[in-house]
């Protein structure tokens, strides 16, 4: 079973889910939540849909499912929703309860998580700031800018010195299009880099871009203390158990294909939904193996258009209830571009606008190659909330 609250004060997710489950209009109202549980079985459902219905309150149930599963939404307030589930935990199934009111914190508590990275501590109940240094001949934005070690180093210290909290350094480009490198060559651009940075700044905070377990073992041995993964441990499993045994930080990204071919065309029925399900099911997996400091991407550009990337920016607040830190990178993408026929270099404003809107949304992280614009967004929210 899959769990999410989802805002359905927007009018055209409303709309979307009032088709799906047969929602009358005039049940609409500003602030009105739904939590949804998906994939549940028949045996649970229909107990649990008479509970509700028995309580005075709405739950909807759509057609049947493969294997006799059904998908339920409880519609409310947030204390509706807890009632509600307090009453499945006490006179309905205990572990549906439980696992209801888990979904149910994991919202309500967003801003409440913290982390501790290395010397620092993260409290998110604000915002940060991780900037981009792309060891690379062809990143999309700055590719062979900081290809040279010396550039790089000379770089990473400018944006630590301009207030980024953490430096993300990628060896292996992941533009739309781009191949794949060799372990070898993606470690001899990146850790001497690594060895320089923390020889120079000890207490810099350094992610590790890569979906290599070879390179995240050592790139973390030589103190990096976060890995960014854009597939999601898919093509190398052993990476997770680099990132236990060193008990370091963990991007967990969603990627539809992979870089050579993730523009394709890419489709979804529901962009946010279909999102949510693997982040769902790939949490559980690394809850397992005892890896805790979790930041959640739901990728923006990587195998979406640029519709799916602006459904997903307004609906960053259904990611809340997976319980774990949202980042958001935008900085200069070509949803961007497309959108206001601007190149790369000029997209700076927009990606700052866009970025601010997304810490507005529920962004705890924001991947940026412009740190000074970064900073003072971040500096500005932070004062406002």
């Amino acid at each position: 079973m899959i769990f999410q609250i989802i805002n359905l004060s927007r009018k055209e997710v409303f709309k979307k889910y009032s088709v799906l489950y047969k929602i009358y209009r005039d049940v609409y109202r500003f602030g009105l939540l739904a939590l949804e549980i998906r994939s549940i079985p028949k045996k649970l459902a229909l107990p649990t849909q008479k509970l509700v219905l028995n309580n005075g309150e709405i739950c909807y149930k759509n057609a049947k499912l493969v294997n006799d599963q059904y998908n339920l939404l409880i519609t409310g307030s947030l204390s509706e929703l807890f009632n509600l589930s307090r009453k499945i935990l006490t006179n309905g199934d205990e572990e549906l309860g439980y696992q209801l009111l888990n979904c149910i914190n994991n919202y309500e508590k967003y801003d409440d998580n913290s982390y501790s990275i290395g010397e620092d501590v993260f409290q998110f109940n604000k915002a940060y700031v991780m900037g981009i240094l792309n060891v690379t001949e062809d990143s999309f934005s700055d590719g062979g800018k900081h290809f040279k070690k010396k550039d790089a180093v000379k770089h990473a210290l400018k944006m630590i010195d301009e207030g980024a909290d953490i430096i993300d350094i990628g060896g292996e480009s992941t533009r739309p299009g781009s191949k794949s490198i060799s372990i070898k060559k993606e470690i001899d651009r990146i850790i001497p880099v690594i060895k320089d940075i923390i020889k120079k700044k000890p207490n810099a905070v350094i992610s590790v871009d890569t979906t290599k377990s070879k390179v995240a073992e050592l790139a973390l041995k030589e103190g990096a203390k976060i890995i960014n993964d854009i597939n999601a441990f898919k093509s190398d499993p052993e990476l997770i158990k680099f990132v236990k045994k060193y008990n370091a930080s963990y991007v967990l990204m969603h990627m539809k294909g992979t870089p050579k071919n993730m523009q394709e065309n890419p489709i979804y029925s529901d962009v946010v939904k279909e999102i949510y399900d693997f982040l769902f099911s790939k949490i559980k997996e690394l809850k397992k193996v005892g890896i805790n400091n979790i930041f959640i991407d739901p990728g923006i550009g990587f195998g979406k258009s640029v519709e799916d990337n602006y459904q997903i920016l307004k609906r960053l607040d259904d990611f809340k209830s997976l319980g774990f830190p949202l980042l958001i990178g935008v900085s200069r993408k070509s949803f961007i571009g497309k959108t206001l026929d601007l190149d790369i270099d000029k997209r700076d404003t927009a990606s700052a606008i866009i970025e601010a809107l997304a810490i507005k949304n529920g962004a705890k992280i924001i991947r940026t190659h412009n740190v000074e614009n970064g900073v003072q967004i971040c500096k500005l929210l932070n004062n406002l909330n």
